[in-house]
């Protein structure tokens, strides 16, 4: 054999066996190196890849938008009412106290409807007592007062024109009527007690009593 084709065959043999190691030791550290950047890189990219979708608020259901808020309103704290003061109880009453309004009941009564020129109007005035007992009341003309009137006139009334002691105190049993006539001249009366009384016209007129807090249904009749 040749020796100069078994030098020119190894050589070949040892050319392609350098190749093949130089390739070799290239694919390493191409290897190595993309380790590297790969184990840098890898955790901290996964952490931050798993920690970007938490950062971001979640996206509102299209549904819920659409319902109405409820506005809640405090409920306001209603106000401690202060105590009232207590009524101081009434004295009960005794005998002899003056009537109450409450307890009175007053009434006129007409004697006749029509009168004629030469008759006078006359009139029953009574006042009873409702209350449980005995109780004193002023029956005088100017405190229980009989007035006539026409219309928007004032024509008669039993407290003009009086002298001397007008009061007029009575006892009034329960149930038991304090009565009273009383009669019309057929004149007028007024403040002045001086001057000339006309005589009153033909015609309607009502009469009614009046005391405090008191007051009688109207008495209607007529002169002719």
């Amino acid at each position: 054999m040749d020796p100069d084709t078994f030098r020119s065959d190894m050589g070949v043999d040892v050319y392609w066996r350098r190749r093949l190691i130089a390739l070799v030791a290239v694919l390493v550290v191409v290897a190595i190196v993309a380790w590297a950047c790969s184990a840098a890189g890898g955790p901290e990219s996964a952490s931050k890849a798993q920690a970007a979708p938490t950062s971001r608020s979640p996206a509102p259901d299209p549904l819920l938008a659409t319902l109405p808020v409820a506005a809640i309103t405090p409920t306001p704290t209603a106000p401690t009412p202060s105590p009232r003061p207590a009524k101081p109880v009434p004295r009960p009453k005794r005998p002899g106290d003056a009537c109450d309004a409450a307890d009175l009941v007053l009434s006129l009564m007409g004697e006749g409807e029509v009168y004629g020129a030469d008759e006078r109007p006359r009139f029953i005035l009574t006042l009873v007592n409702t209350g449980k007992v005995m109780c004193t009341a002023d029956v005088g003309p100017r405190t229980t007062e009989v007035r006539i009137t026409s219309g928007d006139d004032r024509v008669w009334s039993s407290a003009d024109c009086l002298s001397g002691e007008t009061d007029d105190i009575r006892k009034l049993e329960r149930g038991i009527p304090y009565v009273r006539q009383i009669q019309w001249d057929r004149r007028r009366s007024g403040s002045d007690c001086r001057a000339k009384r006309a005589e009153a016209r033909p015609g309607t007129y009502v009469a009614m009593v009046r005391a405090p807090r008191l007051r009688s249904d109207k008495v209607v009749f007529h002169l002719r």
